[in-house]
């Protein structure tokens, strides 16, 4: 697979980058590697995502580079971090999966366990053994013997950061330290970029008011191992350009006391559901919920939506179900041994 990948790159000028809806640090350093390994090959490379890049991501330079407007032509577009159509909603909206769909395609990923994948991808290569997109982009790029320039080094290693929670979760792998080194030899500076991504981490007074607010609205559920909380669409217009409400809250509220796992409830008015789910080292199930629901991701960091119309406290009572029962089989799988 990774040969049929090289060589549509090597055969396509006018290349398309392009993120799901919700980018993050992998999403975007992916893209921004690929633009710098691929413009190293004298390619046109062009960058999208159907949003705008959030305030808190802005630390990785050529992040304005980004955009929500499809070229007007390219010869081959590469899907990165992604592979299930529910990610581009975007893109559906204005009916522009067809222009996707007229060209090659390529999907670069990591989520093995997706519903409703791109099924006209020409190729894709997906690999959980990876610890971000961004480390399965090293690796092809080290297979084909492209030049990872300093730049690219850096958003490589912005990705496995931002996936492996500062190499802090079980991602993180021997060779994950292996690449974050030969990253280090490429010249990505760890302290550099920490700086950086603390500075723009820093939240405006009104994000650190709504923070508290979030905190007060968090519920608890299944003596404390659950922790969750909705935030409606109005809030979601208001501070998500800022701050995604979900970063704000998640990592706190994991550090409570006999909490497992974290959830994020978003309620939009034309009736979608979406569930941002973070969970603790001793809870490996965040995918295996989201998958309840036909979302995917990691054990450890996954998401769903819901678009049949299901009223929110259905599916919010369905999601707690689930989880209880989720961490009741994690526990005695633990106890049988």
């Amino acid at each position: 697979m990774q040969e049929q990948i090289i060589q549509l790159i090597t055969d396509a000028q006018k290349i398309l980058i392009v993120q799901a809806d919700n980018p993050d640090a992998d999403s975007l350093g992916s893209a921004l590697a690929l633009e710098h390994i691929l413009g190293d090959l004298g390619k046109d490379v062009y960058l999208y995502c159907g949003v705008d890049v959030p305030t808190y991501l802005r630390y990785l330079s050529g992040w304005d580079r980004v955009l929500n407007e499809l070229p007007s032509s390219f010869d081959l577009s590469i899907i990165v971090d992604a592979s299930t159509y529910t990610l581009f909603g975007q893109l559906e909206k204005n009916g522009q999966f067809g222009v996707l769909k007229s060209k090659p395609c390529v999907v670069l990923d990591h989520h093995t366990t997706v519903d409703n994948t791109i099924d006209f991808a020409a190729a894709s290569l997906v690999d959980a053994s990876s610890a971000s997109t961004g480390q399965l982009i090293f690796g092809l790029a080290q297979q084909a013997g492209w030049t990872v320039n300093s730049e690219a080094a850096g958003h490589i290693m912005s990705s496995i950061l931002g996936d492996t929670q500062g190499l802090m979760n079980n991602q993180t792998t021997a060779n994950t330290y292996r690449v974050m080194a030969d990253l280090t030899d490429l010249g990505a500076n760890r302290p550099v970029l920490e700086d950086l991504r603390r500075e723009y981490s820093r939240m405006a007074e009104s994000i650190f008011r709504y923070k508290g607010e979030l905190i007060q609205r968090m519920e608890f559920a299944d003596d404390n191992k659950i922790a969750y909380v909705t935030v409606p669409q109005a809030e979601i217009n208001e501070y998500s350009p800022l701050y995604n409400p979900a970063v704000l809250v998640q990592f706190d509220s994991l550090q409570v006391a006999n909490v497992q796992i974290s959830i994020v409830f978003k309620t939009y008015d034309d009736g979608k559901i979406t569930g941002k789910l973070r969970t603790n080292f001793s809870a490996p199930m965040a995918n295996k919920l989201a998958e309840h629901f036909g979302g995917g991701g990691h054990p450890h960091s996954a998401g769903f939506k819901v678009t049949d119309g299901k009223p929110f406290e259905e599916v919010k009572a369905e999601c707690l179900r689930v989880a209880s029962e989720l961490l009741a089989n994690l526990n005695q799988d633990v106890q049988n041994g």
